[in-house]
């Protein structure tokens, strides 16, 4: 250690508080660098775990190859296993609704498959042998043909053929009968008869494309033993010979490589759920977000960082400048001065680097265990989300620190090295102000006395000193509202998405038959946990009107300018139960003699978005003038001012409508992308839905349930539909499901956006307390002259808090507006996203940060002058260093 080294050590043991403080920046800057990158590798991790578990560890499946190919891939030194499933053959699908999907695949599966690809139950078991086989659930979803366990299936087996090719999953059946292409034709080949004993989700691994639904068995192993090479001719009865092989590599990046050298002409599929969370995969997307929020959040904290490391450093070069100038004046070279303040910044980073990091590593974990809960609402509930400590992130952020820490000593290093020494000796650079800069008004010293004079002209005087307290406090007021008008925008769009529903589960189908349905109702409602459930049906129509009975502003919006015209609009036709209709048109006032029976008048709600309400926020008015209107319908939606055929006279019905504000019961969830800016919707008994049965209707029939635990009932009644044998298409939703997800993502985000500001706050205040602490340090000497002269303990005090009142004004001048600014552009963006937020000024945060503002510079100047008044004056007028 030489000389310049021990004479910076004492300085930094001179100046205890401003080294301690500085420090303490230097732990929260590494502690939050920790934390951002520990928990990006943590998140990550938990995301390669959760595909993992959900779509299997294997990263290439090579499809259609013979054993020669599955043997060399198992002995490629890259490779870490490998499984085989052997590709059975095909059976046409009896009764398939979807022409893409006309056939059943049949795989046979090893021990290694089974233990490889993930495949979840919905009921039953996992065959065991090669005359036991699994049933994908969507084949009846979405093929329309249902199997139930125990079922025996006889299979006519064989090959999709293609001129004297053989195709396979990876050929899509539509593509092959294309204009000038070979039409493909199945080769029955051999009887198989299997019995079902158990029913799964869709295998992840079946592309969307893949013609056929693929069923899962062992594999054959006496047919197995003899297996050779693929025969590639029409009438090759070895089935076996075709084989697929799920490969997982040591080392997943190189997958292209490997699969550049290895594949040839075989076709392979990527394990992309997998692959995107290792960054080796096409899709970027989520890397790309991880990083970009991560490279955000580090460009905050470091930024907030350098501001407290830079200052602290201004000011320890502030305080040894004569020191600098003696050293100088004996010899000490530039390069050694500017090392001497690098070596400063060593010292500090090797006290506070360790220390951020563990307690960056300690915070996370906590904010972690305290989040983990959540992500299995909304992310892998296979799996949890745990603390990962990777040694490349905690490097990483050690040589961020580092690299902040230095950054932000440099500046003022080459300051201290590039000043002549007579300068650095004499002081004389330390202010320099022209003549009438520091001149103040009448008005102030009428207003504010001799006090808040002296205040204004220390402000002035030292512009640099307090230009950095500012920008420091107006940082954090910026984060801090900016951050809460965030998370304002996010309450807004869950509560308004997350409404209050009158069902936690909903079933729904385009197809079902009405006896069936009620067939099915019947059997759901004894599902445990059912507190209420009901029935409804939903219909879309067009509603011919005149269009003097619409609004002005739907007219206007609309571009009707005959108020004699006919215009027609789509509209939905909800039939409820005869009960739920009764009791609301009791609730309504309204006579039910009137609205029940064949002729009876119908109820609707008919209100068009507005984005100028009384309120000053998006809401609903009024669509139509009065209270009722008359006009006909006609089955089929149009949409406004789309011109029609005339309809038959017995498709088309005269109506008497009656407006309501409200619906008894919510809607069938409806696949629509037709965005209309109007909710127009009639309610109806269901005894009133045969007379509006229509082919051209579109009518979706359902059923609605409440339930206590609504993720179990949904399993019970899933088995309960696959054991009803439900052919038809349909969608079971859970309803409460989605909200709880939203919910627990709104949660997560806040925890993570409130720590972030607090831990940017109190880098912020750190800094604050620094540069305040210290210049009142280096104006011993003049505020002990004041002292000297008479000015009392009040008038001195009055003095300071002038001095705080002017940092908070000066602050608030600049951090509010610029805070404003920042929120208004968080709610345009999210606006733009397509969120339905509207923009609510911040008000409260900008007063909860005006008070702090105040509160932090008031208690620093306590601190920092309590100490002075505790000197001796005349001490303090000797003191050669200012």
């Amino acid at each position: 250690m030489n000389i310049f080294h021990k004479v910076t050590l004492q300085s930094m043991k001179k100046s205890r508080t401003r080294t301690i403080v500085t420090v303490i920046g230097v732990i929260l800057s590494a502690a939050m660098i920790t934390a951002v990158t520990t928990f990006s590798v943590s998140l990550l991790n938990y995301m390669i775990k959760g595909a993992t578990v959900k779509y299997g560890g294997w990263h290439v499946e090579f499809l259609d190859v013979d054993s020669s190919f599955a043997e060399a891939r198992a002995r490629d030194a890259g490779v870490a296993g490998t499984a085989i499933s052997e590709n059975i053959g095909y059976a046409e699908l009896k009764g398939g609704k979807n022409p893409n999907k006309p056939y059943l695949f049949i795989a046979g599966f090893s021990k290694e498959a089974f233990d490889t690809v993930p495949i979840e139950l919905v009921s039953g078991r996992l065959p065991e042998n090669s005359g036991e086989i699994l049933v994908p659930a969507h084949v009846a979803a979405n093929g329309g043909v249902t199997y139930a366990v125990g079922d025996t299936l006889s299979l006519a087996i064989g090959s999709r053929m293609a001129g004297e090719g053989r195709l396979g999953q990876h050929d899509p059946f539509p593509a092959r009968n294309e204009p000038g292409k070979e039409n493909e034709t199945f080769v029955p080949q051999e009887e198989r008869t299997y019995t079902v004993v158990g029913i799964c989700e869709r295998p992840a691994f079946e592309e969307f494309t893949a013609p056929g639904y693929t069923l899962i068995t062992t594999e054959d192993t006496a047919a197995g033993q003899t297996a050779g090479p693929t025969d590639q001719t029409a009438g090759s009865t070895d089935q076996t010979a075709s084989l697929s092989i799920f490969v997982t590599l040591k080392n997943p990046g190189k997958v292209q490589a490997y699969i550049e050298r290895t594949a040839g002409q075989s076709a392979y599929v990527l394990n992309d759920n997998v692959l995107r969370f290792l960054g080796v995969s096409s899709d970027h997307l989520f890397n790309m977000l991880l990083y970009s929020v991560g490279g955000i959040l580090m460009a905050l904290i470091m930024t907030g960082s350098i501001f407290l490391i830079y200052n602290s450093f201004t000011i320890s070069l502030n305080e040894r400048t004569r020191q600098f100038g003696i050293l100088a004046s004996v010899g000490a070279t530039a390069g050694q001065l500017r090392n001497s303040v690098l070596f400063e910044g060593l010292c500090i980073g090797a006290a506070g680097i360790p220390i951020g990091i563990l307690v960056g590593l300690g915070s996370i974990g906590l904010v972690i265990s305290f989040v983990a809960e959540k992500f299995k609402n909304f992310g892998y509930s296979a799996v949890s989300l745990s603390l990962t400590v990777s040694g490349t992130a905690i490097a990483g952020a050690a040589v961020i620190s580092l690299v902040t820490i230095l950054f932000a000593a440099y500046i003022p290093a080459r300051k201290a090295a590039a000043r002549p020494v007579m300068e650095s000796i004499r002081q004389t650079n330390e202010i320099k102000i022209e003549s009438g800069a520091v001149r103040t008004s009448k008005l102030t010293q009428r207003l504010c006395g001799l006090e808040g004079t002296l205040a204004l002209k220390n402000f002035k005087r030292n512009k640099n000193r307090c230009r950095s307290i500012v920008l420091s406090l107006s940082l954090s007021v910026i984060l801090f509202v900016s951050a809460n008008a965030f998370g304002s925008c996010l309450n807004q769009g869950a509560k308004r998405s997350v409404v209050n529903t009158d069902f936690d589960i909903c079933f729904s189908s385009p197809k079902i038959d009405k006896n069936e349905l009620f067939r099915l109702y019947g059997r759901l409602k004894t599902a445990e946990g059912i507190k209420e459930s009901s029935y409804q049906a939903l219909m879309s129509y067009s509603c011919a009107v005149r269009a003097g009975d619409l609004s002005d502003e739907y007219r206007k919006y609309m571009g009707y300018e005959n108020p004699d015209e006919t215009v027609t609009l789509p509209m939905d036709i909800q039939f409820i139960e005869d009960r739920e209709f009764r009791n609301f048109i009791e609730s309504q006032g309204l006579s039910p003699e009137e609205y029940t029976g064949q002729n009876a008048k119908m109820i609707a709600v008919a209100k068009q978005k507005s984005d100028e309400t009384k309120s000053g926020r998006s809401g609903l008015v009024n669509m139509f003038v009065g209270d009722s209107v008359s006009g006909s319908v006609t089955p089929g939606a149009e949409l406004p001012g789309e011109v029609k055929g005339n309809p038959s006279a017995d498709k088309e019905k005269q109506i008497s409508i009656t407006f309501v504000d409200t619906i008894p019961l919510d809607t069938l969830p409806k696949n629509s992308s037709d965005v209309k800016p109007f909710i127009f919707m009639i309610v109806a008994p269901w005894q009133l839905r045969e007379q509006f049965v229509s082919p051209d209707a579109g009518e979706i029939m359902g059923l609605t349930f409440l339930a206590d635990k609504p993720s179990q009932v949904t399993a019970e009644m899933s088995e309960m539909i696959q054991e009803a044998g439900i052919g038809t298409d349909y969608t079971l939703y859970n309803v409460n499901r989605m909200f709880e997800e939203n919910r627990s993502i709104l949660f997560v985000i806040h925890v993570f956006t409130y720590v972030f500001v607090m831990m940017i706050s109190l880098i912020a205040a750190a800094n604050v307390f620094n540069t305040i602490s210290t210049n009142i340090k280096l104006r011993r000497r003049e505020l002990a002259m004041l002292r000297s002269i008479g000015m009392s303990d009040r008038d001195f005090n009055k003095m300071m808090n002038f001095e705080c009142a002017f940092y908070g004004m000066r602050t608030l001048l600049f951090g509010l507006p610029a805070a404003g600014i920042c929120s208004w552009l968080i709610y345009c963006g999210m606006a733009a996203g397509g969120a339905d937020v509207s923009f609510v000024f911040p008000w409260a945060s900008m007063a909860v940060s005006a008070f702090s503002v105040f509160f932090i510079v008031f208690i620093t100047m306590v601190f920092a002058v309590g100490k002075l008044k505790k000197e001796n004056i005349i001490d303090a007028l000797r003191d050669d260093m200012a």
